[in-house]
C-alpha cells in the first residue's frame, strides 16, 4: 500500500434510499440514447423492471427480491476488497458485513456494508448504448472498479463502474458479459473505487455511552520538547458536595506543579482520547518499517489514559508536521496497535499544549470557610485571624455563621470573607517554575491552613521587575503576576482595621 499521506473522503454518498423508483435521467451524451420503455423492456431477461428504471442485479434463484448476498469482490484502481458477511440477518435485523482479512482493523461497517447491499438495490436511470462497441467512451474498457457479487443460492453476477455521465449524479455501468450500457445514480457505486483507507473508522478510540463513561484516573503527556511530564490526576473532591474550592474541573494538574484547571481549556485534553477523529491513514497492518517512517519508533509525544475501569491507553504521537493543505497534523498510533493515523493537532493537541494553556490563574482556591486561620504580613504589618463555626453540628456557609478573631480580638465575620473574596481574585499571570527566588525578604507574606485538605499553605511575593511580582508556593518559585495586585494588595491589608471600603481593582 502506498504509505504517503492520504486523506479521507467523506463516506456522506454511502447509503442510498431503498425502495422506490428513480426518475430516468434524460441524456443526451453520448448520442445513441435511448430512453423509450421498449427499450426498457429488452433488458428484462437479464433485469427486472423497477419503477421507472431496472434492478441490475438480481438472484434469480432466490424467491426474495434481493437475494442475500454471501460475499462481494471489488477489484478498483488502487486496492482488492473482498466483502464477506460477518452475521447472517435476522427477523430483527439485516445481514452484516466485513473486509476479509481486515477483521482486527475497526472498519465503519455501515459503509461495508454498502458494497453488498447498493448492488442488489441499484436501478438504472436509462440505457444509453444498447450495443456498445466503444467502451472507452463511458470508461468501461479500464474501468473504475469490477465487482462480483455471489449469492447465498450460489449465483454469481458481475458489473463495471465506469465514468461519471454528463449529468454529475450519474456513472455508466455494463453487467459483465454484456453490451448494454447502463447509468445509475452515482451514490449506488461511488464506494466500489474506494480505497481501503477509506473503510477503516474515522473514529480512533470510540466514546462510551454517558452510563458507561469511565473515570480518567490520569493523563500523563511525556514530550521531547519540555524536559518534564505534564500530569493531570482526577480530583476526588470534586465528587465530595462539602468541598467548593478550586474550580469545576474535575481534575488538576500535578506535575510539573499542583495547579487547579479550567474546564473550558482542559477538557480536550484530559478526555479528548475518546472519540478523537482521524484526518486520513498513514498504514495499515504497519511493520516496524512503517512506524520508523512515522516517526513512532521513538515518538515525539507518548499520551498515557489510565481508567478506572481497568483500561489503559497508551497513544503514540510524532512531531507535527504541516500537510498538502496547510493544516498541523501528525502520525498517531496506539502502543502495540497496527495501524498508522493522521490526526489535525487542533484535535490531538497533547503534542502541543503547555501547562499554562489550561491552568487556571487562580493561586488560592480555598473556600472561605474551610480555612481555619490565616495571617498575612508585609514589612510593617501582620494581621494574623482564627476562623470557627459558631455551631460546629450545622452545616452553614454564611458569615453569621462563624466567629472571627483579628490578632486576637473579635472581628467582624463578613469584613473577614470580604478581605477573602480579594485575595482569591488574585490571578497568576505565567507559570515561572524554574525562577530564582531573590536573597531580599518578601514584599508580603501570606499563610493559611486549609481544613479541608488538612495543610497549610505559603505564598510569599516577592518584587521581580517593575511591573511584575515572582509569586512562591511553600518556597518554591511558581508564577508571576502583576505588581499592581501587591500594591493594592497591601493597601488592603492597611484597610482591615479602618473600615474604609476595600480596593477591588488594579491594573
Amino acid at each position: 500500500m502506498n504509505k504517503s499521506v492520504k486523506t479521507i473522503i467523506g463516506l456522506g454518498v454511502a447509503v442510498v434510499v431503498l425502495g422506490g423508483g428513480l426518475t430516468a435521467l434524460m441524456l443526451t451524451e453520448p448520442k445513441n440514447t435511448n430512453n423509450n420503455e421498449d427499450s426498457v423492456s429488452t433488458s428484462e431477461e437479464s433485469s427486472e423492471t423497477y419503477g421507472e428504471g431496472i434492478i441490475l442485479i438480481r438472484d434469480e434463484k432466490s424467491d426474495e427480491e434481493e437475494g442475500l448476498v454471501k460475499e462481494v469482490n471489488v477489484k478498483n484502481t488502487t486496492d482488492t476488497l473482498h466483502v464477506v458477511m460477518n452475521t447472517a440477518p435476522t427477523d430483527e435485523s439485516a445481514a452484516t458485513y466485513t473486509l476479509d482479512g481486515y477483521e482486527d482493523i475497526p472498519l465503519n461497517t455501515a459503509v461495508v456494508g454498502t458494497l453488498a447491499n447498493n448492488a442488489v438495490h441499484m436501478v438504472t436511470g436509462s440505457i444509453v448504448d444498447e450495443n456498445c462497441e466503444n467502451l472507452s467512451k463511458f470508461g468501461l474498457d479500464k474501468p473504475q472498479a469490477e465487482v462480483e457479487v455471489k449469492f447465498q443460492t450460489g449465483t454469481v453476477k458481475k458489473f463495471l463502474v465506469g465514468d461519471k455521465a454528463p449529468a454529475n449524479s450519474a456513472t455508466y455501468v455494463m453487467l459483465d458479459g454484456e453490451k448494454t450500457v447502463y447509468t445509475v445514480d452515482t451514490s449506488y457505486v461511488a464506494n466500489y473505487s474506494k480505497t481501503l483507507d477509506e473503510f477503516v473508522d474515522i473514529v480512533i478510540l470510540e466514546e462510551p455511552a454517558e452510563e458507561e463513561y469511565p473515570i480518567i484516573n490520569s493523563l500523563r503527556i511525556e514530550r521531547e520538547d519540555i524536559d518534564y511530564d505534564i500530569l493531570l490526576e482526577y480530583d476526588k473532591k470534586s465528587n465530595d458536595g462539602k468541598y467548593t474550592g478550586g474550580t469545576s474541573a474535575t481534575h488538576v494538574m500535578v506535575e510539573p506543579t499542583d495547579a487547579y484547571l479550567t474546564v473550558e481549556r482542559s477538557e480536550d485534553i484530559t478526555n479528548g482520547m475518546f472519540g478523537l477523529m482521524s484526518e486520513g491513514i498513514y498504514s495499515i497492518h504497519c511493520k516496524e518499517a512503517d512506524i520508523a517512517g512515522a516517526g513512532l519508533k521513538e515518538p515525539f509525544c507518548r499520551v498515557t489514559m489510565d481508567c478506572d475501569d481497568g483500561n489503559n491507553y497508551v497513544l503514540l504521537m510524532s512531531e507535527p508536521f504541516i500537510d498538502d493543505n496547510n493544516k498541523k497534523c501528525c502520525y498517531a498510533m496506539f502502543e502495540d496497535g497496527n495501524i498508522i493515523y493522521i490526526v489535525d493537532t487542533e484535535d490531538a493537541r497533547w503534542s502541543t499544549v503547555m501547562p499554562i494553556d489550561i491552568t487556571s490563574r487562580i493561586m488560592i482556591g480555598s473556600y472561605v470557610w474551610n480555612i481555619t486561620d490565616l495571617s498575612i504580613k508585609t514589612a510593617d504589618m501582620l494581621e494574623e485571624f482564627v476562623i470557627e463555626p459558631k455551631d460546629k453540628s450545622a452545616d452553614n456557609n454564611k458569615a453569621e455563621y462563624f466567629k472571627v478573631t483579628r490578632n486576637g480580638e473579635t472581628f467582624d465575620s463578613e469584613r473577614y470573607r470580604q478581605f477573602y473574596g480579594f485575595l482569591i481574585d488574585a490571578s497568576a499571570e505565567e507559570f515561572a517554575l524554574d525562577a530564582e527566588i531573590p536573597d531580599t525578604a518578601p514584599a508580603v507574606t501570606l499563610e493559611y491552613t486549609d481544613s479541608y485538605m488538612k495543610k497549610t499553605i505559603k505564598i510569599d511575593f516577592y518584587e521581580n521587575t517593575a511591573l511584575t511580582a515572582l509569586i512562591a508556593v511553600d518556597g518554591k518559585s511558581k508564577y508571576t503576576c502583576t505588581k499592581s495586585y501587591v500594591d493594592t494588595l497591601i493597601e488592603n491589608i492597611r484597610r482591615i482595621g479602618t473600615g474604609e471600603d476595600y480596593i477591588t481593582t488594579w491594573k
